[in-house]
């Protein structure tokens, strides 16, 4: 393993939409089970999800700054909190690590920051189910790897 490889698991791992559900695949191809990639792997994707929770809030406060932003995120949160609101407010927590876990398109930790903004979930609590969330899809992601199972194209 060169230090090229090494850096490119990090950034793959740290990419939205990419995330460690696709970078372990290419682990286990290229180098086998090796448990420590795939744990840079997992550590990487989780390394953005900080700072979206953090700055997201900044982010909203400046688009609204402008009336046509302004109400299309009131539309969008109106819109969002309104349908799940009650199932969210129940299931906070095991919903956000299952949104994280599981592993197809436009879920993952990237989504299950800007899902922890939008419904306002405390923030230690949301790093935690994330976290779970990533490492529950990185097992199932394994699994299906080294067993040959395809379950994303």
């Amino acid at each position: 393993m060169n230090l090229i490889d090494f850096l490119l698991i990090i950034l793959l791992s740290m990419l939205p939409f990419w995330e460690a559900r696709y970078t372990i695949p290419f682990i286990i191809a290229k180098y086998k089970v090796n448990i420590f990639l795939i744990s840079i792997a997992i550590l990487a994707n989780f390394v953005p999800v900080p700072f979206i929770l953090k700055f997201l809030e900044p982010i909203e406060k400046w688009l609204r700054k402008w009336r046509f932003w302004d109400n299309l995120l009131n539309k969008i949160f109106e819109h969002t909190r309104k349908k799940t609101k009650r199932s969210i407010e129940k299931w906070e927590s095991l919903a956000l690590i299952v949104f994280v876990a599981i592993p197809l398109p436009v879920t993952g930790a990237w989504t299950g920051s800007l899902a922890a903004y939008l419904f306002g979930l405390d923030f230690k609590k949301s790093l935690i189910c994330i976290f779970i969330g990533i490492c529950i899809a990185s097992i199932i992601i394994s699994i299906a790897s080294i067993t040959g199972i395809r379950l994303l194209k």
